[in-house]
């Protein structure tokens, strides 16, 4: 796996790359960075490894795993709405593409997007159909915040600036998880936790500004012409699963999937299950 960097607007991005051929973007959430979706460095090792490490894969796709501007080795960007860093996602895509629209040769991009992911990946398809060939929204969704959760964001916005990040990740994130993971991955899930602890405050309140901010993008569903996954947790407080279900049908291919132990981070909490589901719509794409 390769690590790369590129300048936007004078703000240094991270990303990692690994395989060669159609382009495959996973786009990490809140709280997270590209390490999300790569196995942890000491045991139980779960996460999505087998995806990054399969050779048939590795022949056909180039997986790219950003750290979005704000987390992880990547700085925050001036514009740090989900259009803004749905713009950083098209200059990394265009830098890893030999040729884009509308020049031609470029096949299209396939997104992944977990959780504030998502948001992201639909802001991209709004302003960008053309660069998609593949679309995934895993434990995320389309609708814009309700009051109620407009209300909650900003009472974590004023914990945040009054207690800390990692004071407040350390709670937030430890709930996105069922119940059944937090008996069955304790140490997993601690060392997840543990993992976040150099998160600034500033780019937390900047990502809950922006979720707070996001239209509605239901119509950007009913609109793409591509493949869709959806990926929804039984037990998601954060993305319920009645939400995900009234939202799948939209598209004119629809691939959904359940996962039954899991509550918001079902790459963790189930990831055997979370690299079939991907590796079959990534395959089904070629």
């Amino acid at each position: 796996m390769q690590e790369r960097r590129l300048t936007y607007n004078s703000h240094s991005i991270f990303y990692r790359v690994v395989g060669s051929g159609g382009l495959v973007v996973f786009i990490h959430g809140f709280g997270e960075n590209g390490e999300f979706w790569m196995p942890p460095q000491t045991p139980p090792k779960e996460r999505l490894a087998p995806i990054f490490e399969n050779a048939s894969l590795l022949s056909k796709f180039k997986f790219i795993i950003p750290d979005l501007p704000g987390s992880g080795n990547s700085e925050m960007i001036d514009d740090m709405s989900v259009e803004g860093m749905a713009e950083v996602i098209k200059v990394i895509i265009d830098t890893e593409s030999p040729k884009v629209p509308p020049s031609g040769g470029f096949r299209g991009a396939c997104i992944i997007g977990h959780s504030m992911g998502g948001y992201i990946s639909l802001a991209f398809a709004e302003k960008y159909p053309q660069y998609l060939k593949g679309l995934g929204l895993f434990h995320s969704t389309a609708y814009a915040d309700t009051e109620e959760k407009k209300s909650a964001r900003r009472k974590g916005i004023q914990f945040i600036k009054e207690h800390g990040a990692f004071e407040f990740l350390q709670t937030a994130n430890y709930n996105l998880f069922s119940q059944i993971s937090k008996d069955k991955m304790a140490g997993l899930i601690d060392e997840f936790i543990d993992s976040l602890r150099n998160f600034k405050a500033e780019a937390l309140v900047s990502y809950y500004e922006a979720m707070i901010r996001r239209p509605d993008r239901s119509s950007i569903l009913k609109n793409l012409q591509i493949p869709m996954l959806f990926v929804a947790g039984k037990y998601d407080t954060a993305i319920p699963l009645n939400d995900v279900l009234e939202q799948c049908h939209l598209p004119e291919i629809s691939y959904f999937h359940t996962l039954a132990q899991s509550g918001h981070m079902g790459t963790m909490e189930e990831a055997g299950k979370s690299n079939s589901i991907l590796n079959d719509y990534i395959i089904n794409l070629s």
